[in-house]
């Protein structure tokens, strides 16, 4: 028998359909308002006037003004677009591949593995001492993490058991984090730990970008092959592999590409959650409710989310730099408990 999507809209799928932008449109716009962002994100540094400075010194000063842009600026746009598609097209494959609308990247432990790998690197000091030593120990946590799913998921790979899975990874990797917080050797690696978990972009070089570029290629690659095989399963896991999709397999290279991208992208700039539960929600009506077509949205829609976040951390005037990941999870929390919310009165 069929089971509906809980995600899916209860009125007809005439209704949803006649709501559903032309997909073409939808990614135009996207990209339109993620180039705009871009551009600002650019220009912008911790204070709005900065815009206007940094143009003056261009005819001033144009080698200082390229430094500031190339050195600053421009890694750390990279970054924000690199972390937000990651993010946005993790959750939408993630949340049609197990057919549940809370799911977003740290569901299977990605994020909080990735974390505590990049915490290690700031205990033992090796971060201090090699400037690549962050990212990979970030990576390496998130793999090592997606070993321990598989074994934990057994060959079934059923999604209860996976969900599951990654619930008991995230607990592990938060309770020895918080170790690796109780005994850090001085309170100066302690608050390094803190600023870490709490997720930004600043101060990021383009040794960082080219580090985690190619890992996020290759976890994109994995994800957006999802598209056709999470449509299918909206029929049902039955259906779909009588349409002749080996959905073990889809949820292989679905947990294998959230593990490379979601990996470097924590390694890289700590943890910025509910990016990949917030974008798929707001976008998912706009593709008529096609898990395919919300892969590429979601990314782009990722993508200007996180830039938007990153700009509004660096006009805000606190003195330090507000952290993005406080920001996003300030946003994020009321979104999430608005969704349980509207699933509760769905179903009631």
């Amino acid at each position: 028998m069929t089971q509906a999507l809980p995600f899916q809209p209860s009125a007809p799928l005439a209704e949803s359909l006649r709501r559903e932008m032309n997909p073409a449109l939808l990614l135009g716009a996207l990209a339109g308002l993620l180039l705009v962002l871009i551009a600002a994100s650019l220009l912008i540094g911790r204070r709005s006037g900065e815009a206007a400075s940094l143009m003056t010194l261009f005819d001033t000063d144009p080698q200082t003004a390229w430094l500031i842009l190339s050195e600053v600026r421009l890694p750390r746009t990279a970054l924000t677009v690199l972390v937000g598609a990651t993010l946005g097209l993790s959750g939408a494959v993630l949340q049609g591949l197990l057919r549940n609308p809370l799911a977003e990247p740290a569901l299977l432990g990605a994020s909080s593995s990735a974390a505590l790998g990049a915490v290690i690197m700031f205990y033992f000091g090796i971060s201090g001492t090699l400037a690549i030593a962050l990212p990979l120990g970030g990576m390496a946590g998130t793999f090592l993490a997606t070993a321990l799913l598989f074994v934990l998921g057994g060959r079934a790979q059923d999604t209860l058991t996976l969900i599951l899975a990654g619930v008991a990874i995230n607990s592990l990797t938060a309770a020895l984090t918080s170790l690796a917080l109780n005994f850090a050797p001085n309170p100066y690696a302690a608050l390094e730990i803190i600023f870490w978990i709490l997720g930004s972009f600043a101060d990021r070089s383009m040794e960082h970008v080219w580090l985690a570029l190619p890992p996020t290629l290759i976890g994109w690659a994995f994800l957006l092959s999802a598209g056709r095989a999470l449509d299918a399963l909206t029929l049902g896991e039955d259906i779909a592999a009588t349409l002749g999709f080996d959905i073990p397999a889809v949820k292989r290279r679905a947990i294998i590409g959230a593990a490379f991208a979601i990996g470097a992208a924590v390694s890289v700039t700590g943890v910025i959650s509910f990016v990949g539960l917030v974008v798929p929600h707001l976008l998912r009506p706009l593709v008529g409710y096609r898990p395919g077509r919300l892969l590429a949205a979601s990314m782009f829609g990722g993508a200007a989310l996180m830039t938007a976040a990153d700009i509004g951390v660096r006009m805000v005037d606190t003195g330090l730099e507000l952290k993005v990941g406080v920001v996003t999870a300030l946003i994020g929390a009321p979104f999430f408990l608005h969704l349980l919310m509207v699933l509760r009165r769905a179903r009631a």
